[in-house]
């Protein structure tokens, strides 16, 4: 029988952490990618926990990734709201068939599930499909298509303009925004709310950001990319706003690279708030993105609407917060060129 010394062995854990993470012990810190480890041993090991007869659960929450599993594990956004939902399973006794998107027969697998959760970006004939395996249905990171299914998304409009207020407040007249490009099923563009509310921002407060705009994909290496193009342009704003950590990741990296000073030279705000931004030099401001909150209240919505079906779905915007760290400061009166 599998111990949970096995699983801590496994995990490269202590055995008290080990219990912690699957007890859902949500005053213990530690990265997305080692509470992923341990759950990840739990499961490889046939790994259970002594549950009373009384506690068992007769549901099975289906969790679709739109990500591959490679892309999750490099993008922690996507992996801390599906721990939040797996996390709150385990809570409440709830089975979990897991998949991909990228999974062969990813549709047959979550065929037996009760409730449905579907992390990403997806089009209308895609959730159609999700409704006709369970009409307990949960969309996370889009606004659902149609007023009976529900969805969580975060509030994009606030966030942004959270963020460039504090660069507007510090002087800054001059932003780029380095985003990415994500595409559907079908192949059209997914308008991401953040170059929107970014742009709209700009326009009124007299920001200067046209020359600055570029957008390729949410990875560090596009950021390095994009940035490395702009110092190539010899036209450098005084400011950077990043749809995501990676992409400002990338971008502080090639600024330093190029011997310009951060945030002396310039300053960065990522998006999302990943562990990789507290390590960055300089730590990186960042705007923090509840993707682990997303994924319990997810959970928890779908596990309501299996004990009490609902006919309208409920839209949720959740807000997000300005994490103030030391990639920011007051313009100065020059800018190395």
């Amino acid at each position: 029988m599998t111990t949970l010394k096995d699983v801590a062995e496994k995990a490269g854990v202590s055995s008290a952490a080990a219990s912690r993470i699957l007890n859902n012990d949500t005053s213990l810190s530690v990265p997305p990618e080692t509470r992923q480890k341990v759950l990840d041993a739990a499961r490889a090991l046939n790994y259970r926990k002594k549950q009373k007869a009384s506690a068992k659960s007769a549901y099975t929450m289906g969790i679709l990734q739109w990500f591959s599993s490679l892309q999750e594990l490099e993008d922690s956004y996507y992996l801390s709201i599906r721990q939040g939902i797996e996390d709150f399973c385990l809570a409440n006794c709830l089975n979990v068939i897991r998949t991909f998107k990228s999974d062969l027969n990813c549709m047959e697998s979550l065929s037996q599930t009760d409730g449905l959760i579907c992390i990403g970006k997806f089009t209308s004939e895609e959730v159609a499909q999700f409704k006709k395996i369970s009409d307990s249905l949960l969309l996370i990171d889009m606004a659902s298509p149609d007023p009976e299914t529900s969805s969580i998304t975060l509030d994009f409009e606030q966030a942004v303009s959270e963020a460039l207020d504090h660069l507007y407040r510090l002087g800054h007249r001059d932003i780029a925004y380095l985003g990415g490009l994500e595409y559907l099923a079908d192949g059209s563009l997914f308008p991401d709310s953040r170059r929107t509310t970014f742009t709209a921002y700009c326009e009124s407060h007299g920001i200067t950001y046209l020359p600055y705009m570029k957008e390729d994909k949410f990875s560090s290496e596009s950021g390095y990319r994009m940035m490395t193009e702009l110092i190539e342009s010899g036209n450098l704003p005084s400011a950077v706003f990043a749809a995501s950590d990676p992409i400002a990741l990338g971008a502080l990296n090639a600024a330093k690279e190029q011997g310009f000073l951060v945030p002396g030279d310039i300053s960065f705000i990522g998006f999302d708030d990943i562990s990789l931004c507290r390590m960055a030099s300089p730590p990186l401001t960042t705007v923090h993105a509840p993707a682990y909150e997303m994924g319990r209240c997810g959970a928890g919505i779908v596990y309501h609407l299996l004990k009490a079906p609902s006919e309208a779905g409920l839209q949720i915007k959740m807000p997000c917060r300005l994490t103030l760290r030391d990639s920011c400061r007051e313009k100065k009166s020059s800018s190395k060129a």
